[in-house]
C-alpha cells in the first residue's frame, strides 16, 4: 500500500493514471501532453510500473501502458476506514436521538403536540 501511496502522490502520475483510465496509450502519448521532457515521463512511468498500477506491453517499437486498477484496492479500504464515523460518533448520534424521542414524550405527556421542527 506505501507503494502505491507514493506513486499517486506526486501531481503528474496522478494525470498519468487518469489518462490512461480511458484508454492505452503510449509512452509517446503521454509525453506528449505534459510540458516536462520524455525522461522524465519515462521515469514517472516506470514508478507506475513498480507500484503495479500500469501495465506496458511491446507495440513494434512502441510501448503502450494500460491501466491496473487492482493496487489501489488496499489503499480504497485503508481510506474507507479512515473516513468512517468513530465510535463516539455513533453513540452521539444515538444521544441525539434519545434526547429528541424524549422530547416529544414529555411534550406528548403535558397535552400537547410537538411540532416539526421540535421534532428534527
Amino acid at each position: 500500500m506505501d507503494e502505491v501511496a507514493g506513486a499517486i502522490a506526486d501531481p503528474v502520475r496522478r494525470e498519468i493514471l487518469l489518462m490512461l483510465r480511458d484508454e492505452p496509450l503510449s509512452a509517446g502519448q503521454i509525453a506528449d501532453r505534459f510540458e516536462i521532457s520524455r525522461p522524465a515521463i519515462s521515469r514517472h512511468l516506470r514508478v507506475l510500473r513498480e507500484a503495479g498500477l500500469v501495465r506496458d506491453t511491446a507495440d513494434g517499437r512502441r510501448r503502450v501502458y494500460t491501466l491496473v486498477t487492482a493496487p489501489l484496492d488496499e489503499l480504497v479500504g485503508w481510506l474507507g476506514r479512515l473516513m468512517r464515523p468513530s465510535d463516539w460518533q455513533h453513540r452521539l448520534d444515538a444521544l441525539e436521538t434519545e434526547v429528541y424521542r424524549t422530547r416529544r414524550e414529555r411534550q406528548t405527556a403535558a397535552g400537547r403536540r410537538p411540532s416539526q421542527k421540535e421534532i428534527a
